[in-house]
């Protein structure tokens, strides 16, 4: 079956500050499609965070450039396989230069809390059990 994927493009300040954030949070780099004016950011199998500097960005769009540090573009939410894997996740991301983000939501059958990355870009991860999606 095709396992159709995902590449998220978002325009970053810094590239290697970006590319040295996204590796501390255990992330993979692939190296075939990152340059110095990109960040190719292995999330899974079938997600790609494409990281791009901002003057490579504006190639591909007409429109001004959202400042994700005032301006809220996207709000991009990782699952986790566990609490435990939330909360390790938010805290490496604080640890290699994120920002806390929002309350922690705990609804008891959902799990989860968020991130700011360097470029203002606010990432939500979150749990949920498994039995709670199956009723």
């Amino acid at each position: 079956m095709y396992q159709q994927m995902i590449f998220v493009n978002l325009p970053v300040n810094d590239v290697a500050t970006t590319r040295k954030f996204f590796t501390e949070l255990g992330y993979t780099i692939n190296p075939q499609f990152s340059t110095d004016d990109c960040a190719c950011v292995v999330i899974s199998d079938t997600i790609i965070a494409m990281m791009l500097s901002k003057q490579h960005y504006a190639n591909f769009t007409k429109k001004r450039i959202a400042d994700a540090a005032t301006t809220s573009e996207v709000l991009l939410c990782l699952s986790a396989e566990s609490r435990e894997k939330v909360d390790e996740l938010v805290d490496r991301a604080i640890s290699a230069g994120g920002s806390a983000t929002g309350e922690t939501q705990d609804q008891g059958f959902m799990y989860g809390r968020a991130f700011d990355d360097p470029n203002g870009h606010t990432w939500e991860v979150m749990w949920m059990d498994p039995a709670a999606i199956r009723s």
